[in-house]
């Protein structure tokens, strides 16, 4: 405890200065007589350094802090053996104290004292913050072969706590406060701790006006002095060789701002809504789109892109679509099956290295069962599929069904109202209205009207097709008339050791598509071959040869585990015996195709995926992301709102900027001033200001902060002023040393 009664130094007491023990023992020898000029009379206070303390680490090499240390204070400071003493008036004993007591503590928490720290432990307590100084310094935030970043003034540790409460925080403050840097450290910390599973690094590239084709060399080459700060920062912080493989990987994203605007499909590529696909160009804010999980989700944003190079996205079964080559994919390799994980990579990423040891290296997610807006069906959907399959739909005489599985025939019968199938012969059956005649009256046969409303009446083998309202349905409608087109022209196909896939066969090229649509909405994907009619061995009927007039075309299936793909008894026990396997789509091409007009969309689903053709599944927004923006100042209004707006599911915004250094062309208003009036008050937003107290770097940087500001006051109108009016405090005279 501090000993506050007066008295005489010890002999062999030492300052940092000559002659103070001197001039401290006149002081003392004066306290318990009143002062003739009616000063308060000195006091002393003593500390105690306790014996885990080193007094060289607190009074540093040559007693240079010590030194230090009675320069700021109004105090005399004595040092003998483990104890410090100080003499002065009451109010500057204690300050004193309060510091070597900070000072302690900060050794206690293993730092090394360093003069820079010693001013701003002193320079806090002078703030008279709540804050103590020795917690605001030793809060830890990564660390990194030895050495840890930490916050070093108060409104630092204040701007790092609100990255830990907040969404979405602006740093705002002059060069050298550490806005940019903590926040990378926050990104580096969140990433580590699998808070986030990327970080995304932005910039305004505003001296090159965002226009960086016309500069040599690659992408990378060309970006890279604009992105040089940020790049620096994440190699203090993060081990340099896997940097490379984290940027790779998509993990470690770095890019000019323009670029994070640029994930976009052409206005023509369609996507999946609850009522079927529509022209991305035709999406509004408010419309629901079918995410990767097969449920609606609502359009948060819609952002006309210009033109730009698209690619044609194609997958090994066949499906494909259009996308700009900052447009982002998440898929997975084999590294990332083994581990579990996923990345998010760019179109031109991928391009030339899509095959991986002879295999697919780039395996997109299959979307779920679609959730498609239920709707009345006139025929029971089952039995749709059976007609489809082995039904003779003509409508030129009573409409009759085929097969060789009586138990298709009696489940058609079950699934028909007032209709009785009745067998004619070997495999032929024909579908008798039960009230077909009444008094000499013949009534229509209600499968025949079904057919007329549905437009299948007088189609063929090659011309049948699956209804609309079959295709855009609820999906166990869907499932059903599935089920009962591979009951009828589908079977499992068995290989030894392998997996059962489920193979289908048809004539028509509508009923290929059809059956494509079906599969792929559950889940499930289609491989699609022709079996042309020439050249073909003829079949077999009643014992004469039977030509093939029409090509067929072959799909081999892949169904999700809960869809079953068979009712008849015989193709489920095979297909269940051994398991169907597991729908996997790979990227297999990207081509080029040109320039057209893009735009993109975000979605409020959790992972920010959605359908486009095909049942492809893409996004666009940044989700679990630690996303920072440096030199915001150089956004423009529209910018800042395009960069804000894509802020998806557990992700973070850190915006950093100094509003005294913007640089856009023009007289263009920076998007960072107006941001706050904009924001200010909203929920989950913060701003974070940092003043010259808060420079880091070299103590002059901090002085010419200052000068500046000073110079700048001098040139605005005094009305205009910050604190006009207001009365000025005038800073603490400095101590002369003795």
């Amino acid at each position: 405890m501090p000993d506050t009664s007066p008295g005489v130094p010890a002999p062999g007491a030492h300052t940092s200065r000559e002659a103070s023990a001197q001039a401290a023992a006149t002081d003392v020898a004066r306290a318990g007589s009143p002062d003739p000029s009616g000063a308060a009379t000195p006091v002393r206070a003593t500390i105690t350094v306790p014996d885990s303390v080193s007094m060289l680490s607190l009074l540093g090499s040559a007693d240079e802090l010590l030194r230090l240390v009675e320069s700021e204070l109004d105090a005399d400071v004595h040092v003998r053996g483990n104890e410090i003493a100080v003499t002065g008036q009451p109010a500057d004993n204690a300050f004193a104290v309060r510091v070597f007591d900070e000072l302690i503590a900060l050794i206690g928490t293993g730092q090394q004292l360093r003069p820079d720290s010693v001013r701003r432990v002193i320079a806090m307590l002078r703030s008279g913050g709540s804050e103590r100084p020795a917690d605001v310094l030793s809060l830890d935030i990564i660390s990194r072969r030895g050495r840890t970043i930490r916050p070093k003034t108060l409104n630092q540790k204040r701007y790092v706590d609100a990255i830990d409460e907040n969404t979405i925080v602006f740093g705002i403050g002059p060069a050298g406060t550490g806005k940019t840097y903590l926040a990378m450290a926050k990104a580096v910390q969140a990433l580590q701790t699998k808070q986030v599973n990327r970080i995304i690094l932005t910039r305004p590239a505003v001296e090159a006006g965002e226009r960086l084709g016309y500069l040599p060399g690659t992408l990378s080459e060309k970006i890279d002095p604009y992105l040089r700060p940020l790049y620096d920062a994440l190699h203090d912080m993060v081990d340099p060789e896997s940097i490379p493989r984290l940027m790779a990987s998509g993990t470690i994203e770095v890019a000019p701002l323009a670029y994070m605007r640029g994930r976009a499909q052409p206005y023509d590529a369609r996507v999946l809504t609850p009522n079927g696909f529509m022209p991305m160009g035709t999406l509004r804010v408010g419309d629901l789109v079918i995410g990767s999980d097969g449920t609606p989700t609502p359009v948060l944003g819609v952002y006309p892109q210009g033109r730009k190079q698209v690619y044609r996205v194609t997958t090994q079964d066949g499906a494909s679509t259009l996308a700009c080559g900052e447009h982002l994919w998440t898929v997975r390799t084999p590294d990332d099956r083994r581990r579990g994980t996923s990345r998010t990579l760019e179109t031109q990423e991928m391009i030339g290295s899509l095959r991986w040891s002879h295999a697919h290296r780039y395996e997109l997610p299959v979307v779920q069962p679609v959730h498609l807006e239920p709707d009345e069906v006139l025929l029971e959907p089952y039995a749709l599929g059976l007609l489809l399959g082995d039904g003779c739909l003509t409508t030129d005489t009573t409409p009759s069904f085929a097969t060789a599985d009586p138990e298709l025939a009696v489940v058609l019968e079950a699934a028909l109202d007032r209709i009785e199938v009745r067998n004619k012969g070997g495999y032929d059956y024909v579908l008798r209205h039960v009230d077909g005649g009444r008094g000499g009256l013949r009534i229509a046969n209600p499968v025949t009207e079904v057919l007329r409303e549905l437009g299948l009446a007088g189609t063929r083998s090659g011309t049948k097709f699956v209804p609309e309202p079959y295709l855009h349905n609820a999906a166990d409608v869907r499932l059903a008339v599935l089920q009962g087109l591979l009951d009828t022209d589908g079977g499992p196909v068995t290989q030894r050791g392998r997996t059962c896939r489920v193979q289908y066969c048809t004539t028509s090229p509508r009923l290929r598509d059809d059956v494509t649509f079906l599969v792929r909405s559950l889940g499930g994907v289609v491989y699609s071959r022709i079996r042309p009619a020439e050249g073909r061995p003829p079949g077999r009927v009643l014992g004469r040869d039977v030509p093939h007039r029409s090509d067929a075309y072959v799909l081999d299936i892949r169904l999700p585990q809960g869809a079953e793909p068979f009712r008849l008894e015989r193709k489920r026990r095979a297909y269940d015996a051994a398991g169907g396997g597991r729908p996997m789509r790979f990227i297999s091409g990207i081509e080029p195709v040109g320039e057209q007009e893009t735009m993109c969309i975000q979605v409020a689903a959790q992972d920010s995926l959605y359908v486009t053709d095909d049942f492809i599944v893409t996004h666009n927004t940044l989700n679990d992301a630690f996303v920072i923006l440096d030199e915001a100042q150089n956004t423009t209004a529209e910018q800042m709102k395009m960069f804000l707006t894509r802020l998806g599911f557990g992700s973070q915004i850190v915006v950093t900027g100094d509003v005294t250094q913007v640089d856009l062309p023009g007289g263009a208003q920076s998007g960072l001033k107006i941001v706050r009036e904009i924001l200010d008050g909203l929920e989950d937003v913060h701003f974070a200001h940092l003043t010259s107290t808060d420079v880091v770097r070299h103590r002059l940087v901090g002085n010419i902060v200052d000068a500046y500001e000073r110079w700048d006051a001098t040139r605005q109108p005094a009305a205009a002023r910050p604190g006009a009016g207001a009365p000025v405090r005038a800073s603490r005279p400095r101590r002369q040393g003795s």
